[in-house]
């Protein structure tokens, strides 16, 4: 197949999940697919990451694009510019002619036989109609985010602007699903949402795309045999989903650690924390931002914790802490949408109180924390290789293009370059 491929900006670094995801996905792809790549690209980035975008796809068209920095006085500006849109600000902010203009060009000048626009961003820019069929690769259900956000928020003008955010974007979600031939959803739970929020668009045919997760690069090959006080929390730290749980974590949850395990203490791994999460860092909290290689913190820990109260799609770095066979304690929305049992392959909790209770009881309780570790760890070794994940989309891809099937199982994983760049990058 020959398929064009959207996205909001190049896939490397490798420092946030939906990134991770589709280069793995892309990755498997390219073995035997031609892609062209097309996104936008921050005047600023390397050329390296550039010129690294080609291991995952044949062609790579970029637009310059920068973002002003979270916090500042034009990003402020820019945002009051958007008050009344009736687009989401999270989308509208993206029209560009100059993208527009090159997907036009692109299409002109070769046949497709597939564009897949990767989250809802690439749509603002795309004609009504398309010359092939077109798919949504959505890894998360947008409007349910921003509503979690509202909620979240007491009664006053901050809730209130989030309540119109997620209104623009359940509108917005609802005409997009419409647009499409196909959907590409990350869980059944996902799935499920799309055709309860909009049951006339659901109509098009949605596939799930399990979570995947590299199990050769975050691996067990370390296990802690001694007791230990550290948590762990790995993420893109300028995502809201991140900085809420954060904070609701070190507000609600790590004082009642602390009353019964004072030594204890959390590192916040991961790139562009903002001001709420820098001020979190003290002699319980440790704020690293970006860092080389997540491994060495995960490693150290006793448990992972994913105390999100926002977010949708699912949580690739759950994955990565089960693979390198760490007891993962999360709220019921941080593991949302993950095959996992409570009890069996993580704990799940949702509040507070008992949240510390169970963090407690993975650090004093070794031999019940190894066979969580255990289960954990085999479950996405035996399930769950990025490898296995990437034929399900294949396949769901050639039945959206309707071409003819006519394939042999995917390649090896090429771990040549891809273990060498992984090595790297602080995964979200």
């Amino acid at each position: 197949m020959r398929i064009l491929w959207l996205k909001s900006d190049l896939l490397l670094p490798l420092d946030k999940g939906g990134r991770v995801r589709s280069w793995h996905l892309l990755r498997h792809l390219a073995a035997r697919h031609e892609v062209t790549y097309l996104s936008f690209v921050d005047p600023r980035q390397r050329d390296a990451d550039i010129d690294g975008m080609r291991e995952v796809a044949r062609r790579v068209e970029v637009i310059p694009r920068s973002d002003p920095r979270k916090g500042s006085l034009r990003f402020y500006a820019g945002a009051a510019l958007h008050l009344l849109d009736p687009l989401p600000y999270a989308v509208g902010k993206y029209r560009s002619r100059a993208f527009s203009r090159r997907f036009s060009s692109i299409l002109s000048e070769q046949r497709f036989d597939l564009v897949v626009s990767d989250f809802l961003v690439p749509i603002v820019n795309l004609p009504n109609r398309l010359p092939c069929p077109a798919v949504l690769f959505t890894h998360n259900v947008e409007a349910e985010i921003w509503r979690r956000h509202a909620e979240t928020k007491p009664p006053g003008p901050v809730r209130a602007l989030y309540e119109i955010q997620a209104r623009r974007m359940r509108r917005f979600e609802a005409e997009a699903l419409g647009r499409f031939d196909g959907v590409l959803a990350v869980s059944d739970a996902d799935r499920a949402t799309f055709s309860r929020l909009y049951p006339n668009a659901a109509r098009k045919p949605v596939r799930v795309i399990r979570t995947g997760v590299d199990t050769k690069y975050f691996d067990a090959s370390a296990p802690m045999t001694t007791r230990s006080t550290e948590l762990v929390f790995t993420g893109s730290m300028d995502w809201l989903p991140n900085e809420d749980g954060m904070v609701f974590f070190c507000r609600e949850i790590l004082p009642a650690i602390r009353a019964r395990e004072p030594a204890v203490r959390l590192s916040i791994v991961g790139r562009s924390p903002t001001p709420r999460v820098r001020a979190l860092a003290g002699d319980a909290v440790r704020v690293t931002g970006g860092v080389e290689d997540v491994r060495p913190y995960m490693r150290e820990a006793a448990a992972y914790v994913v105390p999100l109260r926002v977010g949708g799609g699912t949580r690739l770095k759950i994955f990565e802490a089960m693979a390198m066979g760490k007891a993962v304690v999360s709220t019921s929305i941080g593991a949302e949408g993950l095959p996992i049992r409570d009890g069996e392959h993580a704990m799940i909790v949702d509040e507070p109180r008992a949240f510390a209770d169970v963090v407690v009881r993975v650090m004093r309780d070794m031999p019940w924390r190894r066979q969580l570790e255990r289960r954990a760890r085999a479950l996405v070794v035996e399930r769950y290789d990025w490898s296995a994940v990437a034929g399900e989309l294949e396949q769901a891809l050639i039945e959206f293009a309707g071409v003819p099937s006519r394939l042999e199982p995917i390649p090896g994983r090429a771990e040549r370059q891809t273990e060498l760049r992984l090595r790297n990058r602080a995964i979200s």
